[in-house]
């Protein structure tokens, strides 16, 4: 996909506009990240001045994802600002180690002693990334993402659940086993990962729900919709990601379970349910695929 400087700043004034509906935002983010370049990395940099927690951790992840190096400095700008929520802290930890260049490994172990202990948890996982990587590592896999760590040599499922589910070993271990399973696919895979969301560890919940999403398959909705369900007992970060993989497997009953929570009392919850459901209006119906949607970010944003 190409676009003019116009047609950037179309998008970007989307995006960084707080008058304009969450979710037409995140279609803008989405186009953005698409297009790359340096003036999509510079539209998306200037959106982490909004309020909204849930947009600033998709500005992160999506800056990770797209691995451009000219996000490296207001990356490392948000993981330094305790102002920020801690979930759009440790998504720009997350999102650094992602990119994978080795001038951020300092910083990344900096930060891995941070008091949040899911930020220092996942500059810890960036640490080891970024060795992974410089050891000869190299991204790739049947899933079009940038994981925070390599997937297990594969293994049988039964195997793969024993170090998933082992709070003994270190976390970048059982993340491995996390992507290994995820791989795998299968009811079996699935239901392995599902017990992981009674793990402790808001971080390592969090992963396991976008993993699940990823995965597409129902079999992991009534985990999920358990999550959702555990209210104010559950970290919001947890919810959202929940929420979230609802929205991508996008069955009836998941569109039952969202609507239930799109006015829930955490606002990053909240907002997760109005996205989720815009994107299945979106993929379900006769428009664009979400994240390809430049011609109508153009339109809305002339209206």
């Amino acid at each position: 996909m190409t676009a003019s400087p116009e047609q950037l700043a179309a998008v970007g004034s989307v995006l960084v506009d707080p008058r304009q509906d969450l979710t037409r935002r995140f279609r803008a983010l989405f186009t953005l990240k698409n297009l790359g370049g340096a003036e999509a990395v510079e539209w998306i940099s200037k959106a982490f001045a909004d309020d909204s927690a849930l947009l600033k951790h998709e500005l992160a992840y999506c800056l990770g994802q797209m691995q451009d190096t000219r996000a490296i400095p207001v990356l490392s700008d948000v993981l330094a600002d305790t102002r920020q929520d801690p979930m759009v802290r440790h998504e720009a930890g997350e999102a650094l180690g992602a990119i994978g260049d080795p001038s951020v490994l300092d910083l990344l172990k900096s930060y891995s002693q941070d008091p949040v202990v899911e930020v220092a948890e996942t500059c810890q996982l960036a640490v080891r990334r970024l060795e992974w990587l410089a050891s000869g590592g190299a991204d790739g896999g049947p899933y079009d993402s940038v994981d925070p760590a390599p997937p297990a040599p594969r293994s049988s499922v039964a195997e793969l659940r024993a170090v998933l589910l082992d709070e003994s070993l270190p976390l970048f271990q059982r993340y491995g086993a996390m992507f290994a399973l995820r791989n795998l696919g299968g009811k079996e895979a699935v239901l392995a990962l599902g017990d992981g969301l009674q793990c402790s560890g808001a971080l390592f919940r969090h992963e396991i729900g976008y993993v699940l999403g990823q995965m597409q398959d129902p079999a992991a909705v009534p985990a999920l919709r358990a999550v959702l369900e555990r209210g104010g007992d559950e970290s919001a970060m947890v919810r959202h990601e929940a929420a979230e993989a609802l929205g991508a497997i996008g069955r009836d009953e998941c569109l039952d379970v969202l609507r239930r929570y799109r006015d829930d009392a955490q606002r990053v919850v909240k907002e997760s349910c109005e996205v989720a459901l815009d994107m299945l209006d979106y993929q379900n119906g006769p428009q664009f695929q979400y994240a390809d949607t430049l011609v109508a970010i153009q339109g809305e944003a002339a209206s």
